[in-house]
């Protein structure tokens, strides 16, 4: 059993925390903090919670604690860290882990150099969708993984802060792209090294200084594409979706806004429908578990079984640490309108298991196979390469 300090009492704090207590259930939150005591109050009488304080430090110096799980504003992930790691105390960070590459690196040593467990909340790597998808993938059912797509978009986020480039690092990139980008990375391969990036950003709707719609691509150095759509302009709802090709297969996963349970009324169910869902009336899509749709559950019970079994979770802050570099390149790049360089100083990855041509199919000693396809009338066509001559041909069987 785990007695928590939970930072952070939005959106996020409030689905951790059902998570917490509904699902894995042998963990205590001891202590909640908020920036203002009496939404600390109201949390903790909401849910049972012993103590509340508007004081990160003390909070999470608190001599019961053992854990802190960080859901508060991005600018402060990084004094959260350091402080959690003074303190000796197992550290749990919300996306994105931090405002930059540096700010992320050096929460990384803070924690490492303290010993100390530290996983990186991302909630969309494990929906369970997702998981069984990469099982699938991790079993070469996809083959080699060339290209995976990830899209998130909505009408923009929740709290104040999100909005304030000063308190956020930016817009629907830092937002949302950490989500896409990891997504894309753990389909990849995390072996495998980001090269570059290029990205396109735009304030298309919004009076902010920060974008809300970005599109951009991630090239690694196994040869695959990672690609992202974020945005804050969309309308009608949220709209969560990944693509995956490989040599061998293909994914498609629809996480939101088709829920699967779709709903009429022209009166209203009155009150909360889904994350990011625009109103009450017309044709609505519920979500049946909401917490476990998105993936906090299975996301909190690898954290802590990893914990109890010593070992580190499918997301760390290393994990956290890359997603910061491939952000700040992509910012750069929409800047520059140029593919720019991904600064990695703690490349930990074995590099690319592919060698070039590996995708290469033999027909026969003589031919490569570029395709196979039934044709109408039953017929099968092969498309073929000689290896010596490079002349590309056909041979029709019935």
């Amino acid at each position: 059993m785990h007695k928590i300090a939970m930072l952070g009492t939005g959106l996020i704090g409030r689905f951790y925390t059902m998570s917490l207590l509904n699902f894995r259930g042998k963990d205590e939150i001891k202590v909640v903090c908020a920036a203002n005591e009496g939404e600390a109050k109201s949390f903790a009488d909401e849910f049972g919670i012993p103590r509340w304080t508007d004081d990160m430090a003390a909070a999470i110096r608190d001599p019961e604690v053992d854990t802190v799980i960080i859901g508060i504003p991005n600018y402060l992930h990084n004094k959260a860290v350091l402080l959690a790691a003074e303190a000796g105390k197992a550290v749990l960070c919300t996306k994105p882990l931090a405002i930059s590459g540096p700010e992320a690196l050096e929460m990384l040593e803070a924690v490492e150099k303290a010993g100390v467990f530290h996983g990186y909340l991302e909630d969309l790597v494990y929906t369970p969708k997702t998981l069984k998808a990469l099982d699938a993938a991790s079993k070469g059912a996809l083959g080699k993984v060339l290209w995976a797509r990830s899209r998130e978009t909505h009408g923009g986020p929740h709290s104040d802060w999100f909005w304030n480039k000063e308190q956020s690092g930016g817009g629907a990139i830092v937002d949302m792209g950490c989500h896409c980008i990891e997504i894309a990375r753990s389909f990849i391969g995390k072996e495998n090294r980001p090269l570059e990036v290029t990205c396109w950003a735009d304030t298309q709707v919004h009076p902010i200084d920060a974008e809300d719609h970005a599109v951009g691509l991630v090239r690694y150095d196994s040869g695959a594409i990672g690609q992202f759509e974020v945005s804050w302009t969309f309308r009608g709802g949220m709209d969560l979706r990944d693509e995956v090709s490989g040599t061998d297969g293909t994914v498609w996963l629809n996480h939101w806004l088709r829920t699967g349970f779709e709903m009429f009324t022209n009166v209203g169910q009155g009150g909360y429908v889904a994350e990011k869902a625009e109103g009450d009336t017309g044709w609505l899509f519920p979500v049946g578990d909401e917490i476990g749709a998105l993936g906090y559950v299975a996301m909190f019970m690898d954290m802590f079984n990893s914990m109890d079994a010593g070992k580190a979770p499918m997301e760390t802050f290393y994990d956290g640490y890359i997603v910061n570099t491939i952000i700040d390149a992509c910012y750069k790049a929409s800047e520059t309108k140029k593919w720019e360089p991904v600064d990695i100083q703690d490349w930990r990855g074995s590099g690319a298991k592919s060698e070039t041509g590996s995708t290469l199919k033999d027909y026969d000693a003589e031919y490569y196979l570029i395709k196979e396809e039934r044709m109408p009338n039953g017929n099968l066509k092969f498309i073929l390469k000689n290896k010596k001559t490079g002349e590309i041909s056909q041979i029709i069987k019935d």
